[in-house]
C-alpha cells in the first residue's frame, strides 16, 4: 500500500539529536521535504531543506502563515537540567514545547508529532527526580493536543552517526562500550540512526503505545 509522503518539521538541528533525525530525513525516499526551525542555521544544504531561523521557539505564532502543509513534527530541541532550577528548565522544557506544539497543532491538525524526551522519564509526574516530572507533564500534556497522533520518544545512551559534527564530546570515552551493551540489552542504548528512523516510521505507519522505550524504538526502525 503507498504511503503519503512526509512533510517534516524538525527542532533541535543544531544539536546531536536533531542533526541525527534531519539526517536520516534527508536520506529516506519517504520524506519529500522538511523544516528545519531554529534559533540558528543548522549549516545543512539539501534540496529537501527549508530553514527559518526564528529567535524565541516559545511563540512562533509570527511564523504560522509558514507552517501550514506540514504532517509530521519531529521535536528535539532540549536542553540538560544540569545547573537549571525547576522553574528555568520547566521554562525551557515544558513551556517552549507547548507553546510551539500549540501553534503548530492550530496549523495542521493532522500532524503527527514525535517528542525527543528520555529513559527515566517519570509520567506520573510525582516522583524525586526534577528533571523526569518535568518531562512527564510535558508528554502528558503533549497527548492531550489536537493532532493526528502524538508520540514520546525516550531514548536511552544513543551511538551517534558517523560523521555528524554535533556528537557530544563525552560520547567518545564511551563510545567503545557500545557493541558490549548492545550485544547483552536491548534497554538501554540504541544508535542515533535508529531513533531517526523510528521517528519516520510512527510518523508513516503509528504505533500500539504513545511512550516509545528504547526497546520499542529499535523494533519500530527495523518495519
Amino acid at each position: 500500500m503507498a504511503t503519503t509522503p512526509l512533510r517534516a518539521v524538525i527542532t533541535g538541528a543544531t544539536g546531536m539529536v536533531g542533526e541525527g533525525v534531519l539526517h536520516e530525513c534527508l536520506q529516506h525516499s519517504s520524506v519529500e521535504s522538511v523544516l528545519v526551525i531554529g534559533r540558528k542555521s543548522c549549516g545543512v544544504q539539501h534540496p529537501k531543506l527549508t530553514e527559518i531561523i526564528h529567535s524565541d521557539l516559545s511563540d512562533i505564532s509570527s511564523i504560522k502563515d509558514r507552517l501550514t502543509g506540514f504532517n509530521a513534527c519531529f521535536f528535539c530541541a532540549g536542553v540538560s537540567s544540569v545547573g537549571l532550577s525547576e522553574a528555568e528548565y520547566t521554562k525551557i522544557t515544558y513551556t517552549l514545547t507547548l507553546n510551539f506544539a500549540h501553534t503548530l497543532a492550530s496549523a495542521n491538525p493532522d500532524m503527527t508529532f514525535c517528542y525527543v524526551s528520555g529513559s527515566g522519564t517519570d509520567g506520573s509526574e510525582k516522583g524525586s527526580s526534577m528533571w523526569a516530572r518535568v518531562k512527564g507533564k510535558t508528554e502528558n500534556d503533549l497527548f492531550k493536543l489536537p493532532f493526528k497522533r502524538v508520540f514520546a520518544f525516550r531514548p536511552g545512551y544513543m551511538h551517534p552517526t558517523p560523521g555528524l559534527k554535533n556528537t557530544l564530546s563525552f560520547v567518545k570515552y564511551i563510545s567503545w562500550l557500545y557493541p558490549i551493551v548492545r550485544a547483552l540489552t536491548s534497554n538501554i542504548a540504541s544508535t542515533l540512526a535508529e531513533v531517526g528512523v523510528a521517528m519516520i516510521n510512527v510518523a508513516q505507519n503509528g504505533a500500539e503505545k504513545q511512550v516509545l522505550e528504547v526497546v520499542d524504538i529499535i523494533a519500530i526502525a527495523k518495519k
